[in-house]
């Protein structure tokens, strides 16, 4: 860190400033700072006025000044703040008002004061809701395509070239700064630090006399820590991009902050890692910049803004909190305990504590209103009513689809491998499918086929190579079912062990009837296997236990017909999820793969 430079800075910012103002700004001594002046008077950066009262910038210092000047910034805004759920399900986190105002304007405001208007925003999670930022602030955007799957060192993997040769601040789109910390010109590589008391989970930091980082750990006592934006010379740069650039291509480092590239340089991780990379083996010249008490703020939550921002104790303007306000007829602030649940293929869902329980709220997912007759789940819902079957549902909107139920402590799913789980699950689809319930509407699996292949169709006809053979090869066997004129009833059609709950008690429940209709019974059976990876014996074992007996043929050859339907149905589902931007990895091939093998068993039983 070039001191004389923030000496010069601060001059050149306010002519008046003492030594004890800038004694508190570099966190040195008086005696320090006096020496530090004198030094710059002998190079000729500055004059002090009489009585030393004020002081000048002289040529040699704005020379000195211009060859470290700001060149701009870069706004990491990709990720989704699932800790912020669910504001962020509407809203990206860097989006949200603190005090009236956007985080992410807040700071692009603070950096135009500093004459800092060169700005890249990384974006990713609903990348379209910074697109007016554009026209307001003149800002640039830039799409990290792997955000959803990797973390921020695939981010600045993708912003490098905005960061190489050029020396720039690197923020966080949700961090608020309650002062400007920002200039026009910077000495050296910085990283943001608070003080933390107690125990602390956040990245500590050593330094020495001079402030240069010599460590970072992770968890610690009493300790500065890694807090707010980060300040990249040319120099660091040059060094740290080619070793981040190598670790981006190492197996394993998808998780990784940018920042655990920086510290595993700092502790020689980097360089075992890298040997054949110079870069690597040099630790990296970064400095700590110690901020004062309550001057950088990084919400972790939302229980955290309420507590620093009181309009979002009484309204976060979002749909789904609103929504729990109104159905426990309590304040928002009164709902507590938010997080994040596994995001569904078709839902999102937060849990929350509302009166000392504890309960999800399922949002829709974009697109599901094409998929899904919110109508026809309320109506499966309704016919399900006084019966030990399904989840304790408090609150469902047959129109937006928002469902509110009730969360079962200590509940977890069901083990497809577990055969006394497995078959505690089959008790219940068995008694459920024994009461016949009744639906006015069906999961007809030939008209669902052909709505699938027209939204496939529409959305870039991304079919397989030989999907009108197997086509017709599933005509075939819907034909041969349509023949045997099997009794329907109620089926769930989506019991996958994600669906089935296993409670304490031992009481099973089966949950998330949105596919739900008239059916073939069986069909669940079938359903179950293959979302559950079955092999042949492992279907056949499961058919036995539902059945309590062994299965005929026809039995047999009606669940392979609808395992090998269902493979060919869900496949079609996720090639039109895909074309929406969700992709499902193997899931297709997959399902795909068990709609040509079990037609071909079918075909052996059939003869």
């Amino acid at each position: 860190m070039d001191r004389n430079v923030i000496i010069c800075r601060s001059i050149l910012e306010n002519p008046a400033v003492t030594q004890r103002d800038l004694s508190k700004e570099l966190n040195l001594s008086l005696g320090t700072i006096n020496n530090l002046i004198k030094e710059c008077i002998e190079k000729d950066y500055i004059e002090y006025g009489p009585k030393n009262e004020s002081c000048a910038l002289l040529s040699a210092g704005q020379a000195l000044l211009d060859k470290h000047k700001v060149d701009g910034a870069l706004i990491i805004a990709a990720g989704f703040g699932s800790r912020f759920v669910p504001l962020t399900f509407e809203t990206p986190k860097g989006l949200l008002e603190v005090l009236g105002e956007r985080m992410i304007e807040r700071q692009i405001r603070q950096l135009h004061e500093a004459g800092i208007t060169d700005i890249t925003i990384a974006v990713g999670y609903l990348k379209e809701k910074f697109e007016y930022l554009i026209d307001k602030y003149h800002v640039k955007l830039l799409y990290n395509p792997e955000y959803s799957s990797k973390n921020t060192l695939a981010t600045i993997y993708h912003a490098r070239e905005v960061l190489r040769g050029r020396n720039m601040y690197l923020l966080s789109s949700d961090n608020w700064m309650r002062h400007n910390m920002y200039h026009a010109y910077e000495g050296g590589t910085w990283y943001s630090s608070s003080y933390m008391e107690g125990e602390t989970s956040e990245w500590c930091l050593d330094y020495n006399k001079k402030g240069r980082i010599l460590n970072v750990s992770v968890g610690g006592c009493d300790q500065w820590v890694m807090y707010g934006p980060a300040f990249f010379s040319k120099s660091f740069s040059e060094q740290f991009l080619t070793v981040l650039e190598a670790y981006y291509n190492l197996p394993g480092t998808e998780s990784f902050y940018w920042e655990n590239v920086f510290m595993e340089m700092l502790s020689g991780e980097a360089a075992r890692r890298l040997p054949q990379i110079p870069e690597a083996n040099h630790e990296p010249e970064v400095f700590i910049n110690r901020r004062p008490a309550h001057e950088v703020y990084e919400f972790e939550n939302l229980e955290e803004l309420r507590r620093f921002d009181i309009r979002y104790q009484h309204t976060s303007d979002n749909q789904a909190m609103q929504l729990v306000s109104q159905v426990f007829q309590v304040k928002e602030s009164e709902i507590t305990e938010i997080r994040c649940l596994k995001s569904g293929m078709t839902n999102k869902s937060f849990l929350f504590k509302v009166k000392d329980r504890h309960y999800i709220c399922r949002i829709p997912g974009p697109g599901t209103e094409l998929l899904i007759n919110r109508k026809e789940e309320k109506a499966v819902y309704d016919a399900l009513a006084g019966y030990d079957i399904s989840e304790n549902v408090v609150y469902l909107d047959g129109e937006t689809g928002y469902k509110i139920s009730v969360f079962y402590e200590g509940a977890h799913n069901a083990d497809p491998h577990n055969q006394e789980e497995i078959a505690l699950c089959m008790d219940v689809i068995r008694k459920f499918h024994k009461y016949g319930l009744k639906s006015d509407h069906a999961f007809d699996i030939r008209e669902r086929i052909d709505f699938y292949e027209n939204l496939c169709k529409t959305h870039g006809d991304t079919l397989f190579e030989d999907y009108h053979h197997i086509r017709k090869q599933m005509d075939e066997l819907l034909d041969k079912l349509d023949g045997l004129d099997h009794k329907k009833v109620l089926s769930h059609i989506d019991p996958n062990v994600d669906n089935l709950l296993i409670l304490p008690s031992g009481d099973v429940r089966l949950i998330d009837w949105e596919y739900a209709g008239m059916c073939d019974p069986l069909a669940d059976i079938s359903m179950c296997a293959i979302y559950s990876y079955y092999s042949q014996e492992e279907a056949d074992r499961l058919l036995e236990v539902y059945l309590e007996r062994k299965p005929t043929d026809e039995e047999r050859f009606t669940v392979y017909a609808y395992m090998a339907l269902g493979g060919f149905l869900w496949a079609l589902w996720a090639v039109y999820k895909a074309s929406l931007g969700e992709e499902f990895g193997e899931y297709t091939i997959i399902m795909y793969r068990y709609a040509k093998n079990y037609y071909k068993k079918c075909m052996e039983i059939s003869g």
